[in-house]
């Protein structure tokens, strides 16, 4: 198997399962109806949004933090600070999700189920624009789907190898346990940096030295830039034994990246 092909077969089996996806589909569905049930009118909108949306969340069997970003949109006219809609969005899980474990994770109510996390995200919306939970207890304006197209857009204008990449790296992102290379901040770097700095690229090992760059923008932190290095040096001597016809070595070398799923 070439390097590119075990690339390929890996971003493929970082895709959610039939049954994990069907398993999620019953878990949305019941929260929303529990939501509606409790709330009643005070909500105005509901609707999931984030990587799940966009087909880039990956599997917990390669990644226990994969969440759900739900988000729930209360009448506000009354003004209230975020921490009212927490605290009520809080109440509602325990009352309707008593034996699973809720927590606040600063601007969101963490709902942990035993197939999947959601991240509860309250918000109003004023004049088409959306608000939810800043870090400093108020509200900032989002445009919660816009990102989406985005995504979309660059993964049509690069032979669809956008999303599986995304896939490959918060794959490689996990495994070396570095949490301030957040999935959003991944995929947005991905996404607004492909279409123009990617347009040499074709084979998957072109794609992910090149993101591997792109991630080197996001952090200062010298450890995480030496894995950085250490990730392209690791895909580049895969190539130099695929190119030896060393199959077994190369492919040992690029699991060290991306381990199998």
């Amino acid at each position: 198997m070439s390097v590119n092909t075990y690339l390929s077969n890996c971003a493929s089996d970082l895709v959610l399962s039939s049954s994990e996806k069907d398993s999620i589909t019953t878990s949305i569905n019941t929260l929303e109806t529990r939501l509606t049930s409790y709330f009643g009118r005070d909500i105005k909108e509901k609707f999931k949004f984030g990587s799940y949306t966009r087909g880039t969340i990956l599997p917990r069997k390669v990644d226990d933090d994969s969440d759900i970003d739900y988000m729930i949109v209360f009448d506000n006219s009354n003004n209230y600070k975020p921490q009212t809609f927490l605290d009520r969005l809080k109440r509602f899980a325990e009352a309707k999700y008593s034996t699973s474990e809720i927590y606040q994770s600063s601007p969101t109510i963490v709902l942990e189920l035993n197939n999947i996390k959601f991240e509860l995200v309250p918000a109003y919306k004023s004049f088409g624009t959306y608000y939810i939970p800043d870090s400093n207890g108020g509200w900032m304006a989002t445009y919660p789907n816009d990102f989406n197209d985005k995504l979309t857009e660059a993964n049509n204008n690069c032979s669809y190898k956008i999303k599986p990449l995304v896939r490959l790296i918060k794959h490689w992102n996990v495994n070396v346990n570095y949490h301030d290379l957040t999935s959003y901040k991944i995929e947005e770097r991905i996404a607004y940096n492909m279409t123009y700095s990617y347009y040499s690229c074709t084979s998957y090992t072109d794609y992910v030295k090149r993101a591997f760059d792109e991630m080197k923008n996001l952090t200062i932190d010298t450890a995480i830039l030496n894995r950085i290095d250490r990730a392209i040096e690791r895909v580049n001597k895969a190539i130099e034994y695929e190119n030896d016809n060393k199959p077994y070595f190369a492919s040992e070398e690029i699991k060290k990246v991306f381990p199998e799923v």
